[in-house]
């Protein structure tokens, strides 16, 4: 099984983010941050995916608004 593609939509002072962040770090997951705050580009792709804030994570299709391990795991092995 092929992993998943994950994007963290984040800011820097966003304590959620950090938590999201570093729980990918230490589970050894890929991901790609997209700091929405310093970013246009992604602040674009935040509102074209209908999210109104951050942490918001794309695991593969599915859309993990805020953070949440246990919604995490099951989005990441669904």
């Amino acid at each position: 099984m092929s992993a998943k593609r994950i994007v963290l939509y984040s800011t820097a002072n966003c304590p959620h983010c950090k938590r999201a962040k570093a729980f990918l770090k230490r589970e050894g997951i890929a991901f790609r941050e997209m700091d929405v705050s310093r970013n246009p580009r992604a602040r674009k792709a935040l509102e074209r995916l209908g999210a109104r804030g951050v942490p918001t994570l794309m695991i593969g299709d599915a859309r993990l608004d805020g953070f949440d391990e246990k919604r995490f795991w099951r989005l990441y092995h669904g």
